[in-house]
């Protein structure tokens, strides 16, 4: 049996181990309160249908991005070891000049701000 072959079996094993284990391990009586869409012993005093505001979604997406810069530049201490080290240099700082552009831009015209 190979080795890839045999990584798979135990896997394999040790996922259908822990499904049946959280399957069958946890108490299944459920009562009138966890039943309730509210669990905090309390009824709700208005809608739970509210809309969010705009800025959540940007401020969220804003994080998403400059999340996956860093995700994009921690390989980059190991860029010094390519044949043009300058190359990597030349695209890393246009990516943050990319971004520092967009967030100065987003900070301009208010869109960071939590007050309207």
């Amino acid at each position: 049996m190979s080795l890839i072959s045999s990584i798979l079996i135990i896997t394999s094993a040790i996922s259908g181990v822990l499904a049946l284990v959280s399957f069958w391990l946890p108490q299944l009586n459920p009562d009138s309160e966890k039943l309730s869409p509210y669990e905090c012993g309390f009824d709700p005093l208005g809608t739970a249908r509210l809309p969010f505001s705009l800025r959540f979604f940007l401020v969220a997406i804003l994080f998403l991005l400059f999340d996956l810069e860093i995700a994009l530049l921690l390989p980059l201490p190991w860029g010094g070891h390519l044949s043009s080290p300058t190359t990597t240099f030349l695209w890393t700082s246009l990516l943050l000049a990319l971004l520092t552009l967009g967030l100065a831009y987003e900070w301009a015209q208010g869109g960071l701000e939590w007050a309207e």
